[in-house]
Formats: structure tokens, C-alpha cells, sequence
């Protein structure tokens, strides 16, 4: 693992709230495990399984989020007109326009627009400036994009 996670601005505030409303959660959960541990023989308590397995869940979630936080470090979009992880890019390849906003890896998600510095096509588009043209082996062939235009993402 490396050193550090990066993450934007805006995906590091989204595992902070989700920790948070965890934490809440699982207030809940242990007041549920609580009551069906008083319904009596835990061998055959279908309630008191669910809440312990509820409970477990809530608790593997929060500690990968304390790990990613603890390790998490914001990236700061450039203000150079060159792309880096913050940077929302306008591409063209094949004259269809392509918007993607460049994020750390624990926070890609292709289909909602957001791609990771790390994957194929972000790890060529860093450091490019509108105008220039990159070139990625996809498995579907190779493609190029054009880089149209490089703004801060808010």
C-alpha cells in the first residue's frame, strides 16, 4: 500500500459524513443487540443474529473509513491549466465529447463521470494541458482523446 491516499476535497468530506452517520448507527444497533440478547437463548434467537451481524458490518465499514482517513491526504487541484486529480476534463475522441473529473482511486467511479489518476487513461492524462492529444490501449482497441479543455472541479 502506499504511504498515503489521495483523495479530493469533496471525496474526503463524503467518508468523513459517512463515519459520522455510522457512528450513529451503530448506537442503534447496540441498543438492538442489547434487547434481543434479553429475549433469551442466543442458539436460537434469529434477532439477536441479525443485530450481531449488523453490528459487525457497521463495524468493518468504520474501521476501513478510520483507516482511510487516517491515511487519506487532499489533493489540491493545479491552477496551472494542467491536469491533475481535482482537474475536470472536457475530452473528444471519435467527435464524441467525454467529461470526466480526475479523483483518487478509492473514489473513481467511471460511470458517474469521475476517474482515478491511477487508471489508464488518467495516469496519461496528468500533467496535459487543452490542446494536447493522448493515446490509451484500451481492450477495445486503441483510442485517442483530445484534450479540449482543463478546469478546477468544484
Amino acid at each position: 500500500m502506499d504511504k498515503f491516499i489521495v483523495f479530493t476535497q469533496g471525496g474526503f468530506d463524503k467518508i468523513q459524513h459517512e463515519k459520522e452517520a455510522l457512528l450513529e448507527k451503530r448506537k442503534v444497533a447496540v441498543l438492538e443487540l442489547k434487547n434481543a440478547r434479553e429475549m433469551g437463548d442466543l442458539s436460537e434467537n434469529a434477532a439477536y443474529k441479525v443485530a450481531r451481524a449488523t453490528l459487525s458490518s457497521i463495524d468493518s465499514r468504520l474501521r476501513h473509513l478510520s483507516k482511510l482517513i487516517r491515511y487519506g491526504r487532499i489533493a489540491k487541484a493545479p491552477n496551472t491549466g494542467k491536469i491533475g486529480i481535482g482537474s475536470k476534463v472536457l475530452l473528444v475522441s471519435n467527435g464524441k465529447n467525454i467529461e470526466y473529473e480526475i479523483v483518487g482511486s478509492y473514489e473513481s467511479n467511471p460511470t458517474k463521470g469521475t476517474i482515478s489518476h491511477v487508471s489508464p487513461l488518467g495516469r496519461v492524462l496528468m500533467g496535459k494541458e487543452a490542446g494536447e492529444a493522448v493515446h490509451v490501449v484500451t481492450p477495445n482497441g486503441d483510442v485517442t482523446y483530445e484534450v479540449i479543455n482543463v478546469s478546477i472541479a468544484q
